[in-house]
This record gives structure tokens, C-alpha cells and sequence, in this order.
């Protein structure tokens, strides 16, 4: 009906008819679909993810070194595959700003990095098809692919969680998280070493190799999967927020002071000396099968796992200056401790074993002192809202310490023409370095910082020489960065 047809006579002339009143606006806003999910799904699916990723890092990632020395019988590249593409991962991971801004999404950018890890152990048995050099190149580019979809996760992850665990059930959420990432990498880690003990008595040891590696690689993609099933309440509003190194150096000078971040760094210089080296050592110069390895590496990730609380109790009543102490200096004699496993009788004597086992514990409980003080002095003085842009450049540094400290001493055993008394040489030069890094401890700030509970970390990587390789969950530090103890620098 046209507008003329519906106008109506009155006296005073046509009159249009009246527009039909307005609805009345409604008190409140209909929330947005996503808004109106349980926070309870999102953290069954955050839990989920922890699983199935730590199930990957136990079963895949924990033996490359190995696959790399199994494919080669080069003891210097099983050693250098565990550091250097940590570096290119890390280079890489410095794009992760500009891959937000350009996405607008946590969730959209951290499905792709957990997809892309996946992608990279599918890549890694094809250089079984190779020759050896080839093997390795092509190795190590799967691995550099792997760590850089690894790193560049954590920083938006870390923020993006923050959006959808709520405040109130954090500590005791990330607690009872962390405890099932562990038992899961355990898990991982025990299956593949027993898989591969299996496969070398069999004769199908590189078969063996990419069965783990695939079962590690659909773990991730689960893992994915759970990560895309999860809420982000800021989806389309990213807010950029970047700091420069310079700006990072002038706001930890006056939070956790620059000494401290340099110190930092020269411990994971001197340790990655000998650090990356511990598994051929083990695998070659010891004779050990997969299930001897799998078993004392098993004893250090332990030993790191049941000190965490204890060493937190230390932390609340002594400060975690203090304990930065313990850890920092406990770990100077651990490398050098296997210079004597040759006084312990043969290879794979009751004895020698022992003796191994007894370090690994060692070096478990230590280096749990020593990462726990390094996290409470160093992130939870940042504020807050600066915390991912720290961590993004302290993945960098951290990984450029690693591949200093692990091309030394891969010069060092190239040198000593991979013999064993060149590892002995590598194990004492650790040692002194580590010494060496005490002097940087003494100037490092005494913060005042209220240890209530313990920090929640996510297991990255585990490692024959420290067993697990941990990354804050930012979300579980304080909300409010300390005040520095008067009369301390």
C-alpha cells in the first residue's frame, strides 16, 4: 500500500497515519553469545590443552637430540639441536606484536602457532629419508619451525588466559593445572622412552622415532583444537602495547635491576656449556639403552617436582633473595660432579648408576631453588601489564645465552675430537663459569615480595641436566609488582 492510499481525510486536510511507537529500550543489553558461556568450559578446556601439549613435549620434543644422534652418530649435532634453533625460534617469536595487531586475536593467533608445532614434528621423520647431512639440515629446520611456533604461543597466550580464568580461582587453577602438565609430560616421557627401547631391540629404532613423533604431533593438534573451543571475551579489540629493549633495561633498572637480568643470562651461558651435551655423554660415552636414560632424566624432572614446595616455604619465610642464593650457587658443582662417574665402576655398573642417579637428584632439587627465585625476582617485579612484552624479550635472551654457551662447547668437543675426555674438559669449564656468575649474584637487588603461593610454570621442554624446562603462567604472579627493601640496591 503506497503512501497515498494510506493517508486519511480529516477536517483540517490529509493526515498521515501515525508510526507505530518505539519499543521501549531494554534496561539491559542482550550479552553477546560468548559472554554468556560458563567460564567452567574454559577452563575444562584449558586444562585439556595442558594435557595433550604436555603429552607432546614428554613424548616428542624431549627426544630429538636423540633422533638427531641416532640418524647422524654425531654427538656435536645432538648437542647443537637443542640450542640453536631455540634461537631462531626466539628471533622469530618478535613478530608476535605485529601477527596481533594484523589478527586482531589472541585465540586466532595461538591455534596457528599450536597447529604450526604440530606441523613441525610431522616434518621430523622425513629425515630419515636422507643422508646424514641432509638429515641434520633438514632437522634442523623442523626443530627452528618448532620453537618458533613455541615461543611465539607464549606471550599471547599468557594474556590470553588472564581474559578467561577468573581472578578469584586463579592460584588454586593454575596449582592444580600445573601438577596435571606434569604428570602428563611424565607420562609422555616414560611412554616413549619404553617405545624406543622396544624399537632398538627390534631393529625398527627410526621407525620407532616417527611413531613418537606423530603420536607427539596429533597430541598438538588436540591440543589446538581444545585451544580454539575456548572463549576470548577481547576478540577484535587487541590493544597494542610495545617496549623496546631500551625501555625494558631503564624499567628494570628501577624494578629488578639490570644486574639481575644479566645474571640471569650468564647462568644460562654457563650451563649451556655442557648442558646440551649430557645426552650423547649418556647415550654414547655410558652405553645406557633408552630405558637407563629415560629413568635418570625421569629422576631429575621428579626431584624438581617435589622441591618446587618446599623451596616455596623457604621463599615465604626467607625471601627469595635468599634463596636465589641456595639455587645460584648449589648449581656451580653439578656439572662438575661427572667428571668422577669414571671412579664408580664400569658402564652400567650397579655403582655408576647410582652414583648418576644421586646427581640427577641432585641437580632436580637445585635447579627448582634456582628457577623459583629467578621467577619471583625477576617477573613478579614487573608490572603487570608489561609482563608478556618482558617475557617476549627474555625468551630472545635467553635464547641467544643458550646457543652461546652451546656453540662453546661444541668448539670444545670438537677439539677434543669427541672423546671422552673432552666431555670431562666441558663438564669442569661449566663449572667455572658458573663460578664465575657469582660475582654478578652478590649485586643482585633484596625486593620485598609477599611469597603467598607459588607460581604456576608450564613445562616446555625436558632436559637431561635439569630435567624440566619451565615458562611462568604470568596470570598466577600478583596482580601489584613489590616495593624494594630500604637500604638495599
Amino acid at each position: 500500500m503506497s503512501l497515498a492510499e494510506a493517508a486519511q481525510p480529516t477536517e483540517a486536510g490529509w493526515e498521515l497515519p501515525a508510526s507505530p511507537p518505539e519499543p521501549l529500550p531494554r534496561t539491559k543489553p542482550p550479552l553477546p553469545r560468548q559472554a554468556r558461556i560458563s567460564p567452567r568450559r574454559d577452563m575444562r578446556c584449558s586444562v585439556a590443552d595442558a594435557a595433550a601439549y604436555s603429552v607432546m613435549v614428554g613424548i616428542g620434543e624431549t627426544y630429538v637430540p636423540a633422533f638427531m644422534l641416532a640418524l647422524t652418530t654425531q654427538q656435536t649435532l645432538a648437542g647443537l639441536v637443542a640450542t640453536l634453533p631455540m634461537l631462531a625460534g626466539a628471533s622469530l617469536q618478535l613478530a608476535t606484536p605485529w601477527a596481533l595487531r594484523r589478527f586482531r586475536s589472541y585465540r586466532t593467533w595461538v591455534v596457528m602457532c599450536a597447529s604450526l608445532q604440530a606441523a613441525a614434528l610431522l616434518l621430523m621423520p622425513i629425515a630419515a629419508w636422507f643422508a646424514w647431512r641432509a638429515a641434520a639440515a633438514w632437522l634442523f629446520v623442523a626443530a627452528a619451525l618448532y620453537w618458533a611456533a613455541s615461543q611465539a604461543t607464549s606471550p599471547a597466550w599468557n594474556t590470553w588466559i588472564e581474559e578467561i580464568i577468573p581472578k578469584r580461582v586463579r592460584a588454586n587453577y593454575f596449582a592444580c593445572r600445573a601438577r596435571i602438565s606434569q604428570a602428563c609430560t611424565l607420562l609422555g616421557f616414560v611412554a616413549g622412552g619404553l617405545a624406543l627401547q622396544a624399537g632398538k631391540a627390534s631393529g625398527w629404532l627410526l621407525a620407532t622415532f616417527a611413531a613418537i613423533f606423530l603420536v607427539g604431533s596429533a597430541c598438538r593438534f588436540l591440543s589446538a583444537w581444545f585451544l580454539s573451543r575456548q572463549t576470548e571475551p577481547s576478540v577484535g579489540r587487541y590493544v597494542s602495547r610495545q617496549i623496546s629493549l631500551g625501555e625494558m633495561f631503564s624499567r628494570t633498572q628501577g624494578d629488578v635491576g639490570s644486574s639481575l637480568v644479566w645474571y640471569l643470562l650468564a647462568v644460562q651461558t654457563a650451563v649451556q656449556i655442557s648442558g646440551p651435551y649430557f645426552t650423547p655423554y649418556m647415550l654414547v660415552h655410558q652405553q645406557m639403552d633408552y630405558i637407563t636414560y629415560m629413568v635418570l632424566i625421569g629422576i631429575g624432572f621428579l626431584g624438581k617436582v617435589i622441591a618446587l614446595p618446599l623451596w616455596g616455604r623457604v621463599a615465604h619465610y626467607a625471601g627469595p633473595r635468599r634463596l636465589l642464593w641456595i639455587g645460584g650457587t648449589s648449581i656451580v658443582p653439578i656439572a662438575a660432579m661427572w667428571i668422577f662417574v669414571g671412579w664408580f665402576g664400569p658402564e652400567l655398573s650397579a655403582g655408576r648408576l647410582i652414583y648418576i642417579g644421586l646427581i640427577q637428584l641432585i641437580s632436580g632439587l637445585v635447579w627448582a631453588a634456582y628457577e623459583l627465585a629467578m621467577l619471583l625476582m625477576f617477573f613478579e617485579a614487573i608490572p603487570r601489564q608489561d609482563r608478556a612484552s618482558v617475557l617476549t624479550f627474555y625468551n630472545f635472551g635467553n635464547a641467544a645465552a643458550l646457543c652461546v654457551g652451546g656453540l662453546i662447547g661444541a668448539i670444545v668437543l670438537q677439539i677434543g675430537r669427541e672423546q671422552p675426555t673432552a666431555y670431562l674438559v666441558l663438564f669442569g669449564l661449566s663449572s667455572l663459569a658458573r663460578l664465575g656468575t657469582v660475582l654478578l649474584l652478590r649485586q643482585a637487588p633484596d625486593r620485598a615480595i609477599d611469597v603467598t603461593t607459588q607460581p604456576a610454570v608450564r613445562v616446555i621442554a625436558v632436559r637431561a641436566d635439569e630435567g624440566g624446562v619451565d615458562r611462568p603462567i604470568l596470570s598466577s604472579l600478583s596482580e601489584t609488582s613489590p616495593t624494594r627493601k630500604r637500604g638495599h640496591s
